[in-house]
């Protein structure tokens, strides 16, 4: 019992296993009960279950204000509002992943889930190298703090590219290492095809599979600025780490939702934009203006939900009738 209530990166380890024990549980549901069968998700429908993983974020969040304090509890939802905003971004570019590889809307809730499998490991590691570094050399804090800035002004004037997915140097080096069958057989990552040479049956990838492992090279790249936005919000490893596992949960829920709408939350972008630069330039606030007091989680928290809430009722607003948002650069 002594194990249960040990030290280990600041926060109990009984408060870690909990927190595992929710994810393996809602993990098992999608699985078990969710996605027994390959079928197409409708928009009523992922808006409910949608619903449900935001409840239980936000239960999960209150949980946390009653066990570890408000503190904590503000710096946890700041986190996830952050990173599920972040999210409809990358919503964006998963539809255009699937849209290349012509992935049926029946197969890619299961992509979905097992991308965010893999998810959910790599960005522990990039959350645990992360706390490791911050604990080590504090003064990684004001890299952070000038990247999300940097980052925020980049989005605010940055020309709109399409994403070139067939051209992905990994796709590529995929193509040229292993056999990749033509067409999908159902929602299998990998089949056993006769090989055109010798006529044996040989293990080939399917191009669900490559469309999982671009899902999972593009959240990578999403991981840049979302993990340095919350470790600027807090270095508690619990907090930064549940807050982003929690909004990444709900991600395949919410994505039949607004995949057939990203294009109305336009405005959006600029919205987080503002947002990076204001939870980084608070660092140097806090620690040059301030004297070294911590900025007010409070402020933060209701800074952060007024800019992503304008960014979203802005574009609702402007799209209302259908139309595309123009851009800002033209």
């Amino acid at each position: 019992m002594e194990f249960l209530f040990a030290d280990w990166l600041g926060t109990p380890v009984w408060f870690w296993l909990a927190f595992l024990g929710l994810v393996i549980a809602l993990t098992a549901f999608d699985l078990g009960i969710l996605n027994k069968e390959n079928r197409e998700m409708g928009i009523a429908e992922s808006l409910k279950l949608s619903a449900l993983y935001i409840g239980i974020a936000l239960a999960f969040g209150g949980w946390i204000w009653a066990a570890k304090g408000g503190e904590a509890g503000l710096q946890y939802y700041t986190g996830f509002f952050i990173e599920k905003a972040l999210s409809i971004d990358n919503i964006f570019v998963i539809s255009l992943i699937f849209a290349t590889f012509a992935i049926p809307a029946r197969y890619q809730y299961r992509a979905l889930l097992w991308g965010i499998v893999a998810v959910i490991v790599l960005r522990g590691i990039m959350i645990a190298g992360g706390a490791a570094l911050v604990t080590e050399y504090h003064w990684l804090l004001y890299v952070f703090a000038a990247f999300l800035v940097f980052t925020g002004v980049k989005m605010l004037f940055a020309s709109e590219k399409p994403m070139d997915v067939a051209g992905n140097p990994v796709v590529r080096w995929l193509s040229r290492r292993i056999p990749i069958t033509r067409d999908l057989h159902g929602e299998k990552f990998f089949v056993r095809v006769p090989d055109p040479r010798t006529g044996k049956l040989a293990l080939a990838a399917t191009p669900l599979f490559l469309a999982l492992v671009v899902i999972n090279l593009a959240d990578l790249v999403f991981a840049v600025d979302s993990v340095p936005a919350i470790f600027a919000i807090t270095t508690d490893t619990f907090i930064v780490y549940t807050s982003n596992i929690m909004a990444i949960l709900g991600l395949r829920a919410l994505y039949f939702a607004l995949a057939a709408m990203v294009h109305r939350f336009h405005y959006l972008k600029y919205a987080l934009a503002l947002v990076l630069v204001f939870i980084g330039s608070k660092i140097f606030v806090a620690d040059f203006l301030l004297s070294g007091a911590k900025f007010p989680s409070l402020i933060s928290l209701g800074v952060t939900v007024a800019l992503i809430a304008g960014g979203v009722v802005w574009s609702l607003v402007k799209t209302r009738s259908g139309e595309e948002a123009p851009s800002i650069h033209s």
